[in-house]
């Protein structure tokens, strides 16, 4: 089973060039994407509806989108398109139950500050039911990132208590959807490998035995799989190229830790400032 996390910069590409046919051409062979900064109604992209272009170039792909922030543009009529930014799952099995977590955020004086969300997708894979998480945190400070990767961690981790989107479902004639244990985190985190906020989503690292796999504290796959080196990077400044930072990642559940069988990130990806971040598990 093959899952992709990609941050899209609204469609547009190191080059500068708006080109969505590239960025599906980087996803291809993903039984499980996650997208972020993905807009409806965005003026700079000429305020497309990327949604929905985006379902047209998957259309075997079950799709789902959760909105972070949405505001009526200026001079926007009551049916013209909304201002929407958020994130995006697609799966080529059924996705059969979803929601939308609005992380923490505080108020900017001058620094843009978007309310970022979490998309939450339970899939019916082959292997059994497993869910995945679209996810973009802050970008502006790290004690913000924080709050966010705790209640992303709460959801995550009780997942199965709380009873996902759904329970009690017999009353209007529905069955209740799976409560799957085992989950992957994927997105643009914003945060730099042993960060405070790394290390609130991974652990610290003991001196002796380093950084152990506990229940309640997800794995970074590209780290278990060998991926992740002080050279590596999963953004790139199209100014300066040689400005580079590690911000993606995908985070598994404990339980998935002995199912993972490699993780990378696609360097030769050039449909966005970021890079695709790849895992291969177990399905």
């Amino acid at each position: 089973m093959k899952l992709v996390s990609y941050n899209i910069q609204y469609g547009f590409g190191l080059d500068g060039r708006y080109d969505l046919e590239r960025i599906v051409a980087n996803l291809a062979g993903a039984d499980i994407i996650g997208l972020q900064e993905v807009s409806r109604g965005f003026a700079p992209n000429g305020g497309i509806d990327m949604v929905a272009a985006i379902e047209t170039l998957l259309p075997d792909h079950y799709t789902i989108y959760g909105v972070g922030m949405d505001l009526l543009p200026p001079g926007a009529g009551p049916r013209d398109l909304r201002f929407q930014f958020g994130n995006m799952v697609l799966s080529r099995w059924p996705i059969l139950a979803t929601r939308t977590l609005l992380l923490p955020r505080s108020r900017t004086i001058s620094k843009l500050n978007l309310q970022r969300a979490a998309v939450e997708a339970v899939i019916d894979a082959p292997g059994g039911a497993i869910r995945a998480y679209s996810v973009q945190l802050d970008h502006v400070a790290p004690d913000e990132r924080i709050r966010q990767i705790h209640c992303l961690k709460d959801h995550a981790i009780n997942f199965a208590r709380d009873g996902g989107s759904l329970t009690g479902a017999m009353e209007i004639d529905h069955s209740d959807p799976p409560l799957p244990e085992d989950f992957v985190l994927m997105g643009d985190f914003n945060m730099v490998p042993e960060s405070p906020e790394y290390c609130a989503l991974a652990g610290l690292k003991d001196a002796f035995y380093g950084r152990m796999p506990r229940f309640d504290t997800p794995i970074d796959a590209l780290d278990a799989a060998g991926w992740l080196k002080p050279e590596v990077y999963s953004w790139m400044d199209p100014e300066d190229r040689s400005k580079r930072m590690h911000i993606d990642y995908c985070f598994i559940s404990c339980g998935l830790s002995d199912r993972l069988r490699s993780a990378h990130v696609d360097l030769e990806a050039e449909g966005s400032d970021h890079f695709p971040v790849w895992i291969e598990i177990d399905g």
